[in-house]
């Protein structure tokens, strides 16, 4: 990773502790991502990634510490937050009934933006969706043509901040390696990602940065070097190491 990508980071949690119903979920939890930055929060079952992305989301109220975005204190700018923050679910949240193209266009306009047809048709051929899905219902797309749809809307919104929830979680190789190209390429025009993932293999692929959780706290933290990709192995080491 370049060191010009640590100039200015547009997400910080800083010594975030987050308590549901009386149980510490996440205890000071430190970490940083910069403007066209890949960063991966890897952990398993309970270590807190789903936790982590609905406080950056402003669902959960720190006890302690705080979460800034874009210099914004999430606590106090929530929806000026929102407008710069494009949160990608497991699963896309659009309508099966509706093709790709009426999806975008229903959702742009509820956020009063309007793109002509060529922006969506444009953004829809850098995403790799392919053209003869453009017209059809989603209930006929894959996952993958499903998360393509998404992120194209997410660019027509001009949002600079990418959050993913398990993004390659049920894809098949071909369509996670697709979705790594995509991702890599939103990076590599100024976005930033973070992406939360049980995911080892395909967090080493992708990310800059992996950030290691475990019971709500960050164990390690791994960058990829300025030619190589992530260590796999030294990543799944200390992942499968268990604590007392």
């Amino acid at each position: 990773m370049q060191n010009s990508k640590q100039d200015k980071a547009l997400i910080q949690s800083e010594s975030l502790c987050v308590e549901i119903k009386d149980t510490p979920i996440l205890k000071e939890l430190n970490f940083s991502v910069a403007k066209g930055e890949i960063y991966a929060l890897l952990g398993g079952n309970g270590a807190g990634k789903s936790t982590t992305l609905k406080t950056l989301l402003g669902f959960n109220k720190p006890k302690s510490g705080r979460v800034v975005i874009d210099g914004l204190d999430v606590s106090s700018s929530l929806e000026s937050i929102r407008r710069k923050t494009a949160y990608l679910p497991e699963n896309a949240t659009l309508y099966p009934h509706l093709t790709a193209k009426e999806n975008v266009e229903y959702f742009l306009s509820l956020a009063g933006i309007n793109k002509s047809d060529g922006d969506i048709e444009r953004t829809f051929e850098l995403v790799a969706l392919q053209k003869d899905a453009w017209e059809r219902q989603l209930q006929t797309y894959s996952k993958g043509m499903r998360q393509k749809t998404a992120i194209a809307l997410a660019i027509l919104r001009e949002a600079p901040i990418f959050l993913l929830d398990e993004p390659t979680s049920g894809l098949d190789p071909v369509a996670i390696d697709e979705f790594n190209q995509l991702v890599t390429e939103l990076a590599s025009t100024g976005a930033t990602i973070l992406m939360v993932t049980h995911d080892v293999y395909g967090a080493c692929q992708v990310a800059d940065r992996i950030g290691l959780l475990r019971k709500g706290e960050l164990v390690g933290e791994f960058e990829a070097n300025d030619n190589e990709r992530i260590d796999t192995e030294l990543v799944h080491a200390a992942f499968a190491q268990r604590q007392p």
